[in-house]
Parts: C-alpha cells; structure tokens; sequence
C-alpha cells in the first residue's frame, strides 16, 4: 500500500489557475503510473490525466486537453496538476491515483487513491 495525499484545491473564478499537489509517501514509483481523477456530485469519477513516473509519457482527458499539464517531481515524490482557464464545468472533488503498469484512464485499474481535494470554480 502506497499514500497519495492531495491538496492545493480551492474556490477560483472562471478562467483562473489552480495547481494540485499529490505527495506519496516516499515510494520508489518507477513502474507505477499516476493519474488525476475528478468526481462531481452525481456523476461518476472521471479520468483527468495521467503520467508515467518512468519515461514522462502522459495522457489526457479531452476535457482538459490544452488546459491541463500532468508533472511529476521525482525528488519530492510528488505529481502536480496544473490547470487553466478553469470552467465551472472543472468543478469537483479531484483524486490522485496511482497504479502498477501502464496508462490507462479506467478509475476501476487504479490500485490507490487519496482523499480528494476539493475545486470549485465560480461562474
């Protein structure tokens, strides 16, 4: 079992930025992609992006796409999230996940997950 712990949500107007945080607990995760998640009240858990933590390969929502840019600090163990030109559309509760293997946007092939952080992005 790993620990993703997320932060830096917030409330921001539309067409701000907002920069998520996912720090692990300090595993080495060479083999593990990490992925950023998001769920809205009502709606099912939806897959945002995603990065290897070997090679940097990423993938992303086409909800985000040009608006969203995946990172990873390997020092720090810790993944980001930046967003742009947020829409109130963004809003939810993001999550940060992570899994053994390769990219893929399925929430159910995710294997850990953190406690969500909060976005709200006003009209």
């Amino acid at each position: 079992q790993v620990q993703l712990v997320e932060s830096g949500g917030g409330l921001v107007q539309a067409g701000g930025s907002l920069r998520l945080s996912c720090a692990t607990s300090g595993r080495t995760f060479s083999n593990y992609a990490m992925a950023w998640f998001r769920q809205a009240p009502g709606k099912e858990r939806e897959f945002v992006a995603a990065i290897m933590w070997s090679g940097g390969n990423t993938a992303y929502a086409k909800s985000v796409k040009g608006r969203a840019t995946i990172s990873r600090d390997n020092a720090k163990n810790t993944v980001y999230l930046q967003m742009n030109s947020l829409k109130p559309e963004d809003t939810a509760i993001y999550y940060c996940a992570a899994r053994v293997g390769g990219l893929v946007t399925g929430a159910s092939r995710y294997d850990y997950w953190g406690q969500g952080t909060q976005v709200t992005v006003s009209s």
